[in-house]
C-alpha cells in the first residue's frame, strides 16, 4: 500500500491554466505598456491592413478598403480583409497573446504584417467597455458570417449569424465606449488620429468619405524643379514638426528598406537633446520618438521615413535594439555626412549658413571621423587670437599651432600672446580641443602644442638686471602682500603696454589653491587629510608689465602700505580682466584695495584696515 501511494504521489499532475484578470492587464496597458490611450486606433488599422494584406496574398485581385465610421460614442472599422471562422475566433480572438498572423496559411505573408505580437484588438479595451466583431471568412467562402462580443470584465458570447448578415468576406469591428473615454471616438478625433497613424498606408482609407492616405509620400513625389521638391519637403516639414528647415537631406536606403527624409534644424540645440523622429513601418506611423534611429552626432535633424525592416518593440511605439537597427543607423548617417561633404564641394554659401548654426554637430562627427575632419577643415569655425578663423587658415598662418585646454587659460593669455606674435586657438569649448589635437593626421607637418602660463611667460622680455634690483624692496613688499593668497609676483616687459599686469596660472596652481582653501574651511580632521595632499604645484603668478607708465609710478614708491595696497588693485583688475570667477578672499581683497586707494586719495593717508588674510596685524 506504501508503494501505490508513493507511486500515486509521483503520477504527474494536469497541468493548471493561467487565469487572467482582463480589467487589470487592461489597466496595464494604457499606463504602463501605451503612452496614451490614442494608440487604441493604430491597433485596430493595424488589425484591418494585416487582414487586408492576408486576403492579397492569396487572392491578388481583391478590394484592399479600411472604413473608420464614428457617432454617439461609438466607432465601427470594416475592412474587406481575410476574415475569421468560428474556430479561427475561438482559438484567436479569446486566447490572450496568440496573433492571427500565427494562423495556418498565412506565415508566407508574415514579413508584410505590421503586427508581431497579438496583442491587437485587446489594446481597444482601453478606450472600450465592449467590443463586438463581426467576420466572415475568404478563406472558407462557405463558412457562415461569426460575431464575438466581449465585455471588459474578460466574459465573451460567440454565434454565427445568417449569410446575409455579412454578404462579402472581412471584417468588422464595433467598440462602444467605456467611461470618461467618448472623447477618443469622436469624429474628429478619429479623423485626427486616422490621418495621423495612416497617411502612408497603401491601400485605400477613409474615415466616413473623407480619405486618410496620402500618397505617394511627399519624397517620393515627381517635381517640376529642384526648387519646387525643397518649397514642399519645407511644407511638409512645416506641418509635421512645426518649423521651416534650412535644408531637406534625402534618406534612400533600399538595402535596408528605407525611403524618407531628414530636415536641418535652423536653429542651434544641445548636443544632449535626443531628436524625435517619425517613424513608419509598411506605412503605418510607429512612433513620433525615434530617438535610436540616427547617430549621437547627428542631432541637428529631425526624420520622417517609412521601413520594412526594422523591428518594433511589443509597445509598437519605438525601434528594438538590434543588429539590423545599428545598420540602419550608420546608413542613415552616411547619408547625412554624404549630404555634408556635397554642401563643402558645390554649395559653399549653403554650408556657411548651416555651420553658422550646427558647427557643434559637424564637429562632434569629425572627432571621429577623420575624412570628415579633413572636408570641415576650411569651413569650421574657431576662436582663436587672429579672429573667428578655420584651423585651416589659421594653421597657414602659424608654423606652430598653440591652444589652450580651457577657456579661463585663453582668456588669460590671448591678449598677450597675441600682441607677442603667438597665435592661440580657444580649445576650452565642446570638441575644439580634441580637433586641433587631431590636426597633425589630416594635415601632416602642422605643429600643435598646448599652450599654459610657463610658456606665456616665456615668451614675455625679462627686464634688465639694473632695473630689476632698483625695484627689489617693491617687489619683496608686493610678494609679501599677495603671498598669502598664493600668488607670486615677476617682473616682465611685454606688449600691449595698456596692459598693466597679467594673472597667469594653470590647472595645477587652480588644484593647489582649491584644496588650500578647502584646507581652510574643514574641520581638523579633513584639514590633516587635505594638508596630507599639498603637492608641489606652480602657483599663480602676477606678471607686472614694466614697460607700462603706471607700473613705473608704482614701482618708485616707498610706503610699504601704499605698495600693498596698489599690488591688490593689480592683482584684482588683472583677475577681472582674465574673467575669472572670484574666490571669498578674492573679492574681500578688492574690496579692501578700492577703499584703501579712496583713503590714500582723499587723505594722503589710509585708514586703520584689516590685515590681509593670513598676515599678521601691523604693530602700533
Amino acid at each position: 500500500m506504501d508503494s501505490q501511494t508513493s507511486q500515486s504521489s509521483q503520477a504527474p499532475r494536469p497541468p493548471h491554466t493561467f487565469q487572467v484578470d482582463l480589467r487589470g492587464l487592461v489597466d496595464l496597458l494604457s499606463h504602463h505598456l501605451y503612452s496614451s490611450p490614442r494608440v487604441y486606433l493604430r491597433e485596430l488599422l493595424q488589425n484591418a491592413v494585416d487582414a487586408v494584406t492576408a486576403r492579397l496574398a492569396e487572392e491578388p485581385g481583391a478590394p484592399a478598403r479600411v472604413r473608420l465610421v464614428a457617432a454617439d460614442g461609438r466607432l465601427r472599422v470594416e475592412d474587406s480583409g481575410i476574415g475569421l471562422t468560428e474556430a479561427d475566433v475561438h482559438s484567436l480572438l479569446a486566447t490572450i497573446g496568440r496573433s492571427s498572423k500565427r494562423a495556418e496559411g498565412l506565415q508566407e505573408a508574415r514579413s508584410h504584417f505590421l503586427g508581431q505580437f497579438g496583442i491587437g484588438l485587446l489594446a481597444a479595451f482601453v478606450v472600450a467597455e465592449r467590443i463586438r466583431v463581426v467576420s466572415r471568412s475568404a478563406r472558407t467562402p462557405d463558412a457562415p458570417p461569426v460575431e464575438w462580443t466581449a465585455r471588459d470584465d474578460g466574459s465573451y458570447t460567440v454565434r454565427t449569424l445568417p449569410h446575409e448578415e455579412r454578404p462579402e468576406p472581412g471584417t468588422t469591428v464595433h467598440l462602444e465606449a467605456r467611461a470618461g473615454a467618448a472623447e477618443w471616438l469622436t469624429p474628429s478625433r478619429v479623423r485626427e488620429l486616422a490621418r495621423d497613424f495612416g497617411s502612408l498606408l497603401p491601400y485605400d482609407v477613409r474615415v466616413g468619405d473623407e480619405a486618410v492616405t496620402d500618397l505617394p509620400a511627399p519624397w517620393d513625389r515627381p517635381y517640376p524643379s529642384p526648387a519646387a521638391r525643397r518649397v514642399a519637403l519645407a511644407r511638409h516639414c512645416h506641418e509635421l514638426f512645426g518649423f521651416t528647415p534650412l535644408d531637406a537631406v534625402e534618406l534612400d536606403v533600399p538595402l535596408a528598406g528605407v525611403r524618407g527624409v531628414a530636415y536641418v534644424l535652423p536653429s542651434a540645440v544641445s548636443p544632449a537633446q535626443r531628436g524625435g523622429h517619425r517613424v513608419h513601418l509598411k506605412g503605418m506611423l510607429l512612433t513620433e520618438r525615434g530617438e535610436q534611429l540616427l547617430p549621437d552626432w547627428a542631432f541637428f535633424v529631425r526624420c520622417v521615413l517609412d521601413t520594412d525592416s526594422l523591428r518594433p518593440t511589443a509597445s509598437r511605439e519605438s525601434l528594438y535594439e538590434d543588429e539590423t537597427l545599428a545598420a540602419v543607423r550608420e546608413a542613415l548617417g552616411g547619408r547625412i555626412r554624404s549630404w555634408l561633404t556635397g554642401l563643402a564641394a558645390g554649395d559653399p554659401e549653403r554650408l556657411t549658413a548651416f555651420l553658422a548654426v550646427h558647427h557643434l554637430g559637424v564637429k562632434s562627427l569629425a572627432r571621429h571621423d577623420r575624412e570628415m575632419l579633413r572636408t570641415m577643415l576650411p569651413w569650421l569655425p574657431f576662436e582663436t587670437t587672429d579672429g573667428r578663423l578655420s584651423l585651416e587658415e589659421f594653421a597657414r598662418r602659424h608654423p606652430v599651432v598653440h591652444f589652450t585646454r580651457t577657456v579661463e587659460e585663453y582668456r588669460q593669455v590671448a591678449p598677450i600672446a597675441s600682441a607677442q606674435g603667438v597665435g592661440v586657438v580657444n580649445g576650452g569649448y565642446t570638441y575644439d580641443g580634441e580637433l586641433v589635437e587631431a590636426l597633425p593626421s589630416v594635415r601632416p607637418g602642422t605643429v600643435v602644442a598646448e599652450l599654459d602660463a610657463d610658456t606665456v611667460t616665456a615668451h614675455l622680455d625679462g627686464v634688465d638686471a639694473a632695473d630689476e634690483l632698483a625695484l627689489a624692496g617693491f617687489l619683496a613688499a608686493a610678494r609679501a602682500r599677495l603671498d598669502p593668497l598664493g600668488c607670486d609676483v615677476v617682473l616682465r616687459a611685454f606688449h600691449p603696454l595698456s596692459v598693466p599686469a597679467l594673472h597667469l596660472d594653470d590647472r595645477a596652481a587652480r588644484h593647489e589653491q582649491a584644496r588650500a582653501q578647502a584646507e581652510e574651511e574643514a574641520d581638523d580632521l579633513w584639514a590633516g587629510i587635505l594638508g596630507s595632499l599639498r603637492g608641489s604645484a606652480p602657483r599663480a603668478r602676477l606678471v607686472l608689465n614694466h614697460l607700462n607708465p603706471l607700473i613705473r609710478r608704482i614701482g618708485s614708491l616707498r610706503d610699504p602700505e601704499l605698495i600693498g595696497t596698489a599690488t591688490e588693485s593689480l592683482y584684482g583688475q588683472a583677475l577681472l580682466m582674465a574673467q575669472r570667477p572670484l574666490r571669498p578672499a578674492d573679492s574681500a581683497l578688492l574690496n579692501r584695495a578700492f577703499v584703501g586707494l579712496l583713503e590714500w586719495a582723499t587723505h594722503g593717508e589710509p585708514a586703520h584696515r584689516e590685515p590681509a588674510e593670513g598676515q599678521a596685524a601691523d604693530d602700533e
